[in-house]
């Protein structure tokens, strides 16, 4: 692939970080049908390298692009400049598929809403993820004139996506990540609002309410707002503001979701108001796209651009021209996985240039992180960042011509733009990793923590490295001091360490979470996308908290904003303190003292090993318990049967989710099935779930129990087994490595291995 003015670069040694070098090895190298890694970290940037820069040729037949092959190498080998995810995997291979984020329609139709079902798995097979505007769909018991019938409503529909990305998963190696999102004026906005209440619920999405500014004014004036058909755009009544906006500050205190996205605000921004309104993002929310829409995005490593004297704006100014020559190139090297695509995003060619490792650069200078001094940078930095990138599309657009819907662009009037638009904050995951760069423009989550695998008994820790170079010069380290802070997470009380150290290094707890929306508000300001951060909540925080946040950040111009509160989820992500070793906790479950009398049902359910007696029996607090009899005792597969009836009743006393365990037993096979009258049993264990399923709908009946006794059933709610199922709530630890998982930038990441939800 390289000729020999290249083959110097192959020789060039890039300097990696364990844990980087881990990550590129498991998701990014290349390897043989045996799974052997074939590739280098040096073989991968000059793949990618090689394969971006040969999109010169398509508007200069006779350049030679080894100057830009170049150029593009050391960006990357030198970890000052990463694209995203999907163009470091599949650019020059056989995929080639390069973008990350996209947005389909769903229109009010059986035929559009499968249409764009089939093409979400073509997405998601291909590694990209999905955003979703549900407002179009008429409401939940609405008209259906073909039929006769009614509808089912947007809810409905989402759960229908969702599972169709768990099936999806089951011939790849993750599941895709989804967006959906419901404008506050549709009829079924109540529903939507608490359709993830249970935390194992919709696992394959996260939700946002498109908030308009009709709303807004609503709630500022204590009024109604009125709800539309999206059928006919008739009214359908109308809603308190203030009653709705306390549902969902209390949904998001409680759990995170739903997030909230400033449709209108991002509408006034929209580059191509002509072509279309935004009406959903990625998976994340930093990208508003168009339907059939894509965006490529790399992110600059902010904590490779500063000296002595402060921010290296000259060097900053080169690779902002190398990133934009980069991203645009990428849009023409591009496979897209469904040919509207293709068109869509080339008629547009969107982009987003980002940042990493802003907190690093923050502690490099010196300069406390949600200080006023680092608001003022902030404005400074990402507007020099928009200004330069919007310079080089232009320079670029001169070259090589305006996107084609120029002329219906908010540019029309203005210097010929390359790019509708040029800039995105968006989550950095495992860039951020392979560039051992702190996330986005995130502050750090915690200055020491014990890691999970230690080897011995022996004590390891990963310790922010320019607070372990600090901390030894300044004399103060200690093996003692670092197991303390590991317990904290924060150094703020420590009087051991001095008072303008502590000034300077704080942590996403230590900072209010006003500072974290003014910072947010500091890059949207001059960022053409939207920005991708959390505002983290102590978990002391109230709900009139939570409010304000969301107050401000629609006061302040955000387009959206996530929460999230320190330990709201029932299983927390990632918890220094609590436990005396330092690492994550997790609720400790216990089976609950089972009462003197139960009551439940018992189900005849005909399996291949013949009559099986299923009872399901519940306490005051739910279903507890779980009995089967097969066959005479003593046998094979009596033991295994009875052996799975008390497993399920330990998991069900100690409040784990039956709908969990459903799903984990539910579709077992055995070399038996058998055909009953509800429908194929698989199993044994097949069986104890369809009777689990069975009690659950008898449970449910008016005449067999009281909706005081259905309340009770359903108070418990606890996550599900699978560690996927957990990102929609919480997982206390990567499912793959068993290291500690980072709740930032939106969504989850291992530091360690890379693992994520979202990238």
């Amino acid at each position: 692939m390289a000729n020999s003015k290249l083959n110097d670069l192959l020789n060039y040694k890039i300097k990696l970080e364990k844990n980087a070098l881990t990550v590129l090895q498991k998701r990014y190298l290349k390897k043989d049908e045996k799974g052997n890694i074939i590739e280098t970290p040096e073989d991968l940037f000059f793949r990618v390298a090689y394969n971006i820069a040969k999109a010169d040729t398509n508007y200069d037949k006779n350049v030679n692009i080894n100057v830009t092959v170049k150029e593009f190498y050391f960006a990357m080998a030198d970890l000052d400049f990463l694209p995203n995810s999907p163009t470091l995997m599949n650019a020059g291979r056989h995929l080639q598929q390069l973008s990350a984020c996209f947005v389909l329609p769903v229109e009010d139709s059986m035929d559009s809403i499968f249409e764009t079902l089939k093409n979400t798995a073509l997405i998601h097979k291909s590694g990209g993820g999905t955003g979703f505007s549900f407002s179009r769909l008429r409401p939940n018991k609405d008209v259906v004139r073909t039929t006769c019938g009614v509808s089912s409503g947007p809810v409905s529909f989402i759960q229908v996506f969702n599972s169709a990305t768990e099936a999806i998963k089951q011939g790849g190696t993750r599941r895709g990540a989804n967006m959906g999102m419901l404008r506050i004026d549709h009829p079924d906005i109540l529903e939507f609002i608490s359709c993830k209440d249970k935390n194992d619920s919709l696992n394959n999405f996260n939700i946002s309410v498109a908030i308009t500014k009709e709303f807004m004014d609503a709630l500022e004036s204590n009024t109604d707002y009125n709800l539309y058909n999206p059928r006919n755009g008739k009214s359908s009544g109308v809603l308190s503001a203030r009653a709705v906006f306390n549902k969902i500050v209390e949904q998001s205190w409680k759990n995170g979701e739903p997030g909230v996205v400033f449709i209108d605000t991002i509408n006034d921004k929209n580059p191509t108001p002509k072509i279309g309104k935004i009406e959903a993002t990625n998976p994340c929310g930093e990208q508003p796209l168009l339907p059939y829409e894509s965006c490529n995005l790399g992110s600059i490593n902010l904590g490779h651009f500063v000296t002595n004297k402060g921010v290296d704006w000259e060097r900053l100014e080169k690779i902002i021209k190398t990133a934009v020559h980069f991203l645009d190139s990428v849009i023409d090297m591009n496979n897209y996985p469904i040919e509207k695509i293709d068109e869509v995003t080339r008629s547009n060619r969107k982009i987003g240039l980002g940042v990493m490792g802003w907190a690093d650069m923050l502690l490099s200078l010196g300069i406390a992180y949600g200080s006023q001094d680092s608001l003022n940078l902030a404005e400074k930095l990402m507007c020099f960042i928009q200004s330069k990138s919007h310079l080089f599309s232009q320079e670029l657009a001169t070259k090589r011509g305006a996107f084609i819907n120029f002329n219906n662009s908010v540019y029309s009037d203005g210097k010929l733009m390359r790019n509708a638009t040029t800039t995105t904050i968006a989550p950095t995951g495992t860039i951020g990793i392979i560039a051992s760069a702190s996330g986005g423009i995130e502050p750090i989550f915690a200055l020491v923590y014990k890691r999970a695998q230690c080897l011995d008994n022996e004590e390891m820790y990963e310790i922010n490295p320019y607070f372990e170079k600090i901390a030894r010069e300044k004399g103060f380290y200690s093996k003692e001091l670092m197991d303390k802070i590991a317990q904290k997470g924060s150094i703020q009380n420590f009087v051991e360490i001095p008072e303008d150290i502590r000034k300077i290094f704080i942590t996403s707890h230590d900072i209010s979470p006003e500072s974290h929306v003014k910072m947010q508000a500091a890059f949207q300001k001059f960022t053409d996308n939207a920005v991708s951060k959390t505002v983290n909540f102590p978990n002391s925080a109230t709900k009139e908290d939570v409010r304000k946040v969301y107050i401000l950040s629609y006061k302040m111009g955000c387009k959206g904003v996530t929460v999230y509160r320190d330990g709201s989820r029932e299983v927390q992500v990632l918890n220094i303190a609590n436990k005396k070793d330092g690492l994550q906790s997790t609720k400790e479950a216990k089976p609950r003292v089972r009462p003197n009398r139960t009551v439940g049902f018992t189900f005849l359910m005909r399996t291949g090993c013949g009559k099986m007696y299923v009872t399901v029996n519940e306490d005051d607090d739910g279903v507890c318990e779980v009995f089967t009899q097969l066959g005479k005792s003593g046998g094979c597969i009596s033991s295994q049967a009875e052996a799975i009836s008390r497993l399920i009743s330990l998991a069900l006393s100690s409040g784990v989710d039956q709908q969990a365990i459903i799903e984990q037993i539910k579709g077992i096979r055995c070399p038996s099935p058998t055909l009953a009258e509800s429908g194929a049993i698989l199993s044994c264990a097949d069986a104890v779930a369809k009777a689990l399923e069975a009690y659950n709908k008898e449970k449910m009946s008016p005449d067999l129990f009281t909706q005081e006794t259905v309340s009770n059933s359903l108070k418990k709610k606890q996550y599900s087994s699978d560690p996927d199922a957990n990102m929609s709530g919480a997982c206390p630890q990567c499912p793959e490595c068993g290291e500690m998982l980072t709740f930032s930038e939106g969504c989850v990441v291992c530091r360690e291995c890379g693992y994520s939800k979202c990238f």
